[in-house]
């Protein structure tokens, strides 16, 4: 369960951190190694995607007794994956003890029992009570489910491993089972989160700093996009939570939204309508993306309710564009440059349902190898545009910030970071986790 995702090769929707896994192998990402990804679109539904493409909303109900027919594609994506590597790392969804989700459990030991493989208990201690956690959690098991568990890993400890080894001993002890190793909490490790931001504010003193103003929407999507400019040490990056006053900003983005209706009336609900007819008389320039694009535009019609009840709404009317939403899903990787700036080049993806159409269209924002993206307004200080992805590159990272009224920023490259940070976490777990006696335990 995810609301960032990525789009693979073939055209399909996984979840970033399955992306990013295939990217740590050095492997493409492929829909198998995500077979069923649930983007929740409500409190209690969402739309579900099976290899890859979307099958429609459920809700929790409704998709609990799914499970069944849907256990069926997750064995069909092991088997494909099987026949092409050796060895597979399979990740559990949530604790392998929920007892009230275990008679139809398709994501922990259901399928570790369906397909007959070893287990790693892994355990959080930075959020306490690791060893009532793991005992607990083998308390709940079955015995046939215990015996899958090989041993643990104690993740994210802050401290002197020394103090931790009474404990350590106390549990291989009561369980009969090894502790493989003592993951330490890696500060400033900038890989991109599943769901939560981690540390997302800017740090530090904002004098001097060109300054970034967002919403966090109740049904934000693929809010990575804000990783290039968190982590830029020359951009100020405020995310604006409920009930917080949004601050004066240089530039606004609006992010994606997987319920872009909904999140249109909570951004009014919050304000943040008069905040940015304010903020564009002052000066300041706003983006949208995705979701956030469609907000810009006049209207937003979803007579099918594909993203809740059947209707329309009205937009914040600062782009020219109307947006129609489609049952069919666009997914695809895309490239090109910023339609103001040749040098600005793009590479990132678009994962969206709508069609949006309109005067500012004429005026597009970015200009794809596969045709224009996005709109530009009239006055040339609103932008939308569908591309995921669209400050990664450094050369658009500047070229919108010179867009936005900023001066020239340093050129970092967003995505060796990112291959920076998992060699450190290779190496974290090289040194602190016996992964031969892990490899034994499991038959590798």
């Amino acid at each position: 369960m995810a609301l960032n995702s990525a789009v693979t090769p073939e055209g399909g929707e996984i979840g970033r951190a399955q992306a990013t896994q295939a990217q740590a192998a050095g492997i493409p990402p492929h829909v198998d190694m995500n077979p069923i990804l649930l983007k929740p679109n409500s409190d209690i539904g969402a739309q579900v995607i099976v290899h890859g493409k979307s099958i429609g909303n459920r809700n929790a109900a409704d998709y609990h007794d799914y499970k069944r027919e849907a256990m069926g594609y997750v064995l069909e994506s092991h088997q494909r994956l099987a026949s092409r590597y050796q060895t597979i790392v399979v990740e559990g969804a949530g604790s392998p003890a929920e007892i009230n989700l275990r008679d139809r459990d398709i994501a922990n030991m259901g399928f570790a029992e369906a397909v007959d493989c070893p287990v790693i208990l892994v355990a959080d201690i930075d959020r306490g009570g690791v060893f009532a956690q793991i005992v607990g959690t083998l308390e709940l098991l079955s015995e046939s489910e215990r015996n899958r568990v090989k041993g643990f890993i104690i993740n994210r400890f802050r401290g002197d491993v020394a103090l931790l080894e009474p404990g350590l001993k106390w549990l291989e002890a009561r369980t009969g089972k090894p502790v493989f190793g003592v993951m330490p909490y890696l500060a400033d490790w900038h890989m991109e989160a599943e769901d939560s931001f981690f540390g997302a504010q800017s740090g530090g003193d904002a004098e001097g700093m060109f300054r970034v103003v967002a919403p966090i929407f109740p049904r934000i999507s693929n809010h990575t996009d804000f990783d290039p400019l968190r982590l830029h040490p020359q951009i100020d990056l405020r995310l604006v939570k409920p009930g917080e006053a949004p601050p004066p900003g240089d530039l606004v983005i609006l992010p994606g939204s997987k319920s872009v209706r909904a999140d249109l009336l909570w951004l009014r609900q919050q304000g943040w309508e008069s905040y940015l007819q304010r903020h564009l008389r002052y000066g300041g320039k706003i983006i949208g993306i995705c979701g956030g694009y469609q907000m810009l535009g006049r209207a937003i019609h979803d007579p099918d309710g594909l993203e809740g009840e059947p209707g329309g709404v009205r937009g914040l009317g600062l782009l020219d564009v109307e947006t129609q939403m489609q049952p069919e899903k666009r997914l695809e990787n895309a490239a090109g440059c910023l339609a103001f700036d040749p040098d600005g080049d793009v590479a990132g993806y678009e994962i969206h349902m709508g069609k949006t159409s309109g005067p500012d269209r004429q005026r597009p924002a970015i200009w794809l190898k596969s045709g224009p993206d996005g709109a530009l307004s009239k006055e040339g200080n609103v932008l939308g545009c569908y591309l995921h992805g669209l400050f990664d590159e450094p050369s658009a990272l500047a070229g919108l910030i010179t867009w936005a009224g900023g001066g020239q920023v340093q050129s970092i490259d967003h995505r060796q970071r990112a291959e920076q940070d998992i060699d450190r976490l290779a190496d974290a777990l090289t040194a602190h986790v016996d992964l031969d006696a892990l490899f034994t335990a499991c038959g590798v």
